[in-house]
């Protein structure tokens, strides 16, 4: 039987056996770029680890209240750390209340616990505080963290956690199963699969919040305008872009963004076949004729900056200013 996920036999096969063996670890680390399916593994391995009637050993049940009431976070011995808003850091005090939960017995189930997601955005602070229970973890806990990396923490951090890297899924595998889960056409399926480069959850976001796609061909489209602006509109632009608080997270604009600059030069060297916005070939082998190499890959680097600069909460008015007066003109 399989644990319902896209991708990732070789982790589900490790963590079944460690189940199976009863050798399962007091920490585990799931790494890898955000979509790719991190959380999604981490709970179904949670459900495993609890569920009160497995139909085998290593397998969840899925029905039983501890598995429903995983699969939606909110099992009662189930602690979830996350950053409290878009962009916020995981702080020491949600360590430390962690830690005061994670010292009483499990109030139903086998194990209590500890999912820490984006764990690469705990502050200094928080990382170390979290180091004396991975030292010494109390009995009946298993502490679960995500994070895109090992090298965005402590190595302290890593060496005390069993690491699981997950990589994205074929495009073939994905969009397959897009086209037979979600009923996408076979087109568009393949669209979808490229544009999450791979990564499941972002794929599925996609495939059923319609919405999620008209918003990257907005966000496109203001790619295409800001390329053909003046000096004046640009600064008008991330004025509007900074007052306006409805608008959509600044950090997803910049990854589209990114993501089409990078489809650009890779149509420069040669390799069109390997784009990911694929439904925009036409306008990318334009751009490919419009700018030099050296152009676009100053520009991915500036936006891959912004990225940077947006986890650490800078401004951003000033941050879009500086990437708008870099951004070179198209013809």
């Amino acid at each position: 039987m399989s644990w319902n996920l896209i991708g990732h036999a070789w982790a589900e096969k490790i963590l079944r056996q460690h189940l199976i063996s009863g050798e399962v670890h007091h920490a585990y680390l799931f790494t890898g770029a955000p979509g790719v399916g991190r959380r999604s593994l981490a709970l179904e391995f949670a459900r495993a680890l609890n569920c009160t009637n497995p139909p085998i050993p290593g397998e969840a049940c899925g029905v039983c209240s501890i598995c429903k009431h995983i699969a939606l976070m909110q099992q009662a011995d189930l602690h979830l750390v996350a950053p409290e808003t878009d962009g916020g850091m995981i702080k020491v005090d949600q360590i430390r209340d962690l830690q005061r939960s994670l010292i009483l017995t499990p109030y139903e189930a086998k194990y209590r616990i500890a999912l820490l997601l984006n764990f690469q955005r705990a502050n200094a602070n928080a990382q170390n505080a979290l180091l004396k229970t991975l030292e010494e973890a109390p009995r009946k806990v298993i502490l679960l963290l995500t994070a895109d990396s090992t090298e965005s923490l402590l190595p302290t951090i890593s060496s005390r956690c069993e690491i699981l890297r997950l990589r994205p899924t074929s495009i073939e595998t994905l969009t397959s199963v897009l086209s037979e889960q979600e009923k996408l056409s076979p087109e568009k399926a393949a669209l979808y699969a490229h544009i999450a480069n791979g990564r499941p959850g972002i794929a599925l976001h996609l495939a059923r919040d319609p919405k999620t796609d008209e918003k990257r061909a907005d966000w496109i489209n203001a790619l295409h305008e800001v390329l053909g602006y003046s000096i004046r509109q640009k600064m008008k632009l991330s004025e509007s872009m900074n007052k306006d608080k409805n608008n959509d997270p600044l950090s997803d604009i910049i990854q589209v963004w990114t993501s089409f600059m990078r489809d650009i030069l890779l149509v420069q060297q040669g390799k069109p076949a390997s784009v990911v916005n694929i439904d925009y070939s036409k306008q990318l082998s334009d751009y490919a004729g419009q700018f030099n190499r050296e152009q676009v890959l100053m520009l991915i680097q500036e936006l891959m900056k912004c990225l940077e600069l947006i986890e650490i909460n800078a401004n951003p008015r000033l941050m879009l200013d500086n990437l708008f007066l870099t951004m070179p003109a198209a013809n």
